[in-house]
């Protein structure tokens, strides 16, 4: 056996990590990356759609129903202080804490999701109706989409939670899906100030 192998004990060295971000973080924000390159592809639908072709937004006979809308961002953005107020808590040592702020996080992101379902029953138009309704629901529902794995990544924290798993120096489980989940808020601001108001 060499002296290098014997140094190791037999097991290959630990990885190097040159960046100062942890593993799981860095997956996160890569993975956020691509995430942000998918809604791009469809926000260059959108631009050509509206712009390039030049159609009324939304056409005439649509509604969209802004307050609503608004209402709902204001849930969302609010889980984003809750899920901050959870990561905080546990950094703390403040279990009670760490459990109402991911509840309240679920529970909003919840009523986020419910609100936008309600939306699309009563918001009369369908994907297929035209191109404006296409683009609509196509990033409104990817969107959603986003927010309900978001949702099972936090009722799974939140049960972990409950069971005494993270500590101040062990809650990735947290912090991981608290930074999915804050990509989530941020882009349903784009979403709502692009396809509701300008």
């Amino acid at each position: 056996m060499s002296a290098h192998a014997e140094a190791h004990g037999g097991h290959p060295p630990v990885a190097h990590q040159s960046s100062r971000v942890d593993a799981p973080t860095l997956g996160m924000l890569l993975f956020i990356a691509s995430e942000i390159m998918l809604f791009g592809s469809f926000f260059t639908a959108y631009f050509f759609v509206r712009v390039v072709n030049g159609i009324d937004w939304p056409p005439a006979g649509s509604h969209l129903p802004v307050f609503v809308a608004g209402v709902n961002t204001c849930v969302l953005v609010t889980s984003s202080f809750t899920i901050h107020w959870a990561l905080q808590s546990i950094k703390r040592g403040n279990h009670a804490g760490l459990k109402a702020g991911l509840l309240l996080t679920v529970c909003l992101g919840l009523v986020f999701l419910l609100t936008q379902v309600r939306e699309y029953s009563r918001i009369g138009f369908a994907p297929h109706d035209n191109s404006f309704g296409t683009i609509f629901y196509g990033l409104t529902g990817l969107h959603g989409a986003h927010v309900f794995v978001g949702l099972c990544l936090l009722s799974m924290a939140t049960i972990r939670a409950f069971r005494g798993h993270f500590s101040p120096d062990h809650h990735h489980g947290v912090e991981i899906p608290g930074i999915y989940w804050h990509f989530v808020d941020v882009m349903w601001i784009v979403v709502y100030t692009t396809i509701y108001i300008l």
